[in-house]
């Protein structure tokens, strides 16, 4: 189920950059979370044809990680916005209110 989690993720970054055949392949597996024989079965392939498409799309997306590391980046970046808050949060002040209110909302921003 991890592995899955991680591809959509992954999926979010980097579909664009997929081919439209592997993109809406990994879209009904990642997002409808639809099974290999149901992905066959809707597409008129074989399992065995499905399997390698999706593979390979994931193999893509996860070298664009490797290469890009967007996603790594998302995720150092949310953690540190999450930390900060965390820090803001016992300190007392009109502007470090302020700057409270705004690290919540680049956080609820960025996890919708």
């Amino acid at each position: 189920m991890e592995d899955r989690i991680e591809i959509g993720w992954l999926f979010d970054f980097y579909g664009p950059l997929l081919t439209e055949r592997q993109r809406n392949l990994l879209a009904l597996y990642c997002e409808e979370d639809f099974s290999l024989s149901e992905i066959a079965a809707r597409e008129g392939i074989s399992r065995q044809g499905v399997y390698d498409a999706v593979r390979r799309g994931m193999r893509q997306l996860e070298e664009y990680e490797r290469q890009l590391g967007l996603l790594a980046r998302y995720r150092r970046l949310t953690q540190g916005l999450r930390e900060c808050l965390e820090v803001l949060c016992d300190a007392p002040g009109e502007q470090t209110r302020r700057a409270r209110e705004i690290l919540a909302q680049l956080l609820s921003e960025e996890e919708e």
